[in-house]
């Protein structure tokens, strides 16, 4: 009986790792499933072939992607790997902080008369 003894306790053991680590496994996939039922428009995401984008649409199962200005692309939702930037809340944005942002761009060289539209070429110092 005591010959029997180590290998029940390194099997009792090794179910018990198993069952652990499923245990895990299911807690991640049901954390990726949620994440995945969850996308709506606005949200940066990252699909399982680590290409970017900015959800557009959502269907059933698929989604769109905006990839580029104005390139669209249609993806399963099981694509999406992780939500790089969530969508903005509705009620978060507020017009009035709008005003206050001068659409004027400033030139960080003034000079743009030169031939070359604007763009300085130094040579470097010689000492």
């Amino acid at each position: 009986m005591e010959s029997m003894l180590l290998p029940i306790l390194m099997f009792a053991a090794l179910g018990a790792l198993m069952y652990f680590s499923m245990k895990k496994q299911k807690r991640q996939a049901a954390q990726t499933r949620q994440m995945q039922d969850s996308l709506i428009p606005g949200s940066r995401v990252m699909t399982t072939s680590g290409l970017h984008g900015t959800v557009t649409a959502v269907a059933d199962d698929t989604i769109e992607l905006e990839i580029a200005p104005g390139m669209r692309t249609t993806w399963v939702r099981a694509a999406v790997r992780e939500v790089v930037v969530p969508a903005p809340a509705e009620d978060s944005y507020d017009d009035s902080l709008r005003d206050d942002v001068s659409p004027e761009i400033v030139d960080a060289d003034p000079d743009t008369s030169s031939n070359n539209g604007g763009i300085n070429f130094r040579k470097p110092s010689e000492n």
